[in-house]
């Protein structure tokens, strides 16, 4: 979903010879092929088919793979995107050959050791050479930990950019005809939309058991619409965690399949990053299933709501999102779309001078 829009972008540009390395970090074929397919992305130019493991594990066979890539293909610049093991693995590897990075999404801190995320954030921002920064607080972030300011450039989100992208595309079709899911959101106008997936909330039976409860509770309010990631899948069977029949239980779906639906739902509950920025810029409620976010601005607008983990508190936390306005909430400064060509120009006009 980050790269889609550059890679858009860098059609614009006759200098510009971009190439795709799918990692395989996301090693779920029926996802990956989807977003492809969903994004209009072409097949990836490389596929390094890292596979599940340890972080350690994952991240070792991601970096021998693309050390061997990177020394036959000689790429004058890697652009890694978020945080993930992938986003580490790839600009470690690219310092040590003495290819310069640009890190999309750089500056974002939870201060939460204890998440991987966090850890790759921090490592990858100290060795990247430029970097594009989504809010406010990234920025400051990275001025206070020593970084160039001018190699520090608060360019909004391509995540933003890819969504109105997505939103476009939806409003030109007819969803009765293109999406599966359509009868049932047509039988349930007032539904909350979930999607769950990180180890910290289902990988634990404790910690997954207490979320259920909160989510067994509201879904006696409204009924839940719940695409369910392949890893909180297995974690379901493994647990045997007890959902009710009012959360509905759906496959993995593309992402313009999920935007058609939470779009409109009275409140999305979620433990992932990009839904509470895609949240905040439609002006949807958000209630984050985490005691922390890297993304404080969405709290501060009052889109997003942090529920925690525990049953009283995810409880709580959805009393008060419901009784916030969506009307009221504002758009982040430079979340407009634009994202992806402030980055292509900034890396265009600073070519060989980094």
């Amino acid at each position: 979903m980050k790269i889609a829009p550059i890679y858009r972008e860098t059609g614009k540009y006759e200098q510009v010879d971009c190439r795709i390395v799918h990692t395989g970090q996301h090693y779920d074929y029926e996802m990956s092929q989807a977003f492809f397919e969903d994004l209009a992305l072409p097949e990836p130019d490389y596929f390094l088919n890292a596979g599940s493991g340890s972080h350690a594990a994952q991240t070792a066979r991601i970096m021998t793979s693309f050390e061997e890539l990177c020394q036959k293909q000689s790429p004058d610049l890697i652009i890694v995107v978020g945080d993930v093991n992938s986003t580490l693995a790839c600009s470690i590897v690219a310092k040590k050959l003495m290819i310069r990075v640009a890190h999309v999404e750089a500056g974002l801190r939870s201060f939460d050791m204890s998440m991987p995320e966090e850890i790759n954030r921090i490592v990858t921002d100290s060795i990247s050479d430029y970097f594009f920064v989504t809010e406010e607080s990234g920025e400051e972030n990275l001025i206070r930990e020593g970084k160039p300011r001018d190699r520090i450039h608060f360019v909004g989100h391509v995540m933003i950019d890819n969504l109105f992208h997505q939103l476009g595309e939806l409003e030109s079709g007819d969803g009765s005809t293109r999406f599966s899911t359509y009868p049932l959101k047509e039988k349930h106008p007032e539904y909350a939309f979930l999607t769950m997936h990180r180890p910290a909330n289902v990988d634990s039976k404790e910690s997954f058991a207490e979320i259920a409860e909160a989510l067994n509770i509201i879904a006696q309010d409204r009924p839940i619409l719940f695409p369910v990631h392949p890893r909180t899948h297995k974690m379901i069977r493994e647990h045997g965690i007890e959902l009710c029949e009012n959360i509905v239980q759906l496959p993995p779906l593309p992402f313009s399949e999920s935007l058609f639906l939470w779009k409109d739902a009275a409140v999305v509950l979620t433990d992932s990053g990009g839904l509470q920025e895609e949240t905040t810029a439609l002006k949807v409620r958000c209630l984050t299933l985490r005691e922390n976010t890297e993304r404080p601005i969405t709290v501060r607008i009052g889109s997003n709501v942090l529920g925690g983990t525990k049953k009283e508190s995810i409880l709580s936390a959805y009393r008060k999102c419901m009784q916030a306005d969506p009307g009221s909430f504002s758009v982040p400064l430079k979340w407009d779309g634009k994202a992806a060509s402030r980055i292509l120009d900034i890396l265009v006009s600073s070519a060989g001078k980094i």
